[in-house]
């Protein structure tokens, strides 16, 4: 999941993988009503590509997920919803299940790998 995010956000900010950059993306969101778009595409594309980075090494993992599900949000009701659930018809099926994902990692945090537990072992042992 945190590949996919880093990816999709790569896209919105530096055009990578056949995506738009900042300057096509914000003119997107500005066409759907998304205002202003520059920040938009700006926070949107952040929260997907540090947040998957972040994600990626463990770091914060409960509020990157927390962002990264109110991301999902946004692009489930404001792009995904009219077109339905399957992805065939640009629907919301896959940031639907993004979602999820991103909901339970809320609840169910880090795991022993993780930089967050690495920091939490050290700073018990001071």
């Amino acid at each position: 999941m945190a590949i996919i995010f880093i990816a999709h956000g790569a896209q919105k900010l530096f055009g990578s993988f056949g995506g738009y950059g900042l300057d096509g993306t914000s003119q997107w969101m500005t066409s759907i009503g998304l205002e202003p778009g520059y920040l938009m595409a700006l926070m949107a594309g952040s929260a997907e590509f540090f947040g998957g980075i972040a994600l990626l090494i463990g770091l914060l993992v409960r509020p990157v997920a927390l962002m990264l599900s109110i991301t999902m949000l946004v692009a489930i009701f404001s792009v995904h919803s009219v077109n339905g659930l399957f992805m065939a018809n640009n629907g919301y099926e896959f940031a639907l299940a993004l979602f999820a994902i991103s909901i339970s990692l809320i609840f169910s945090g880090a795991d022993k790998l993780s930089l967050d537990n690495v920091i939490t072992q050290r700073l018990s042992n001071q």
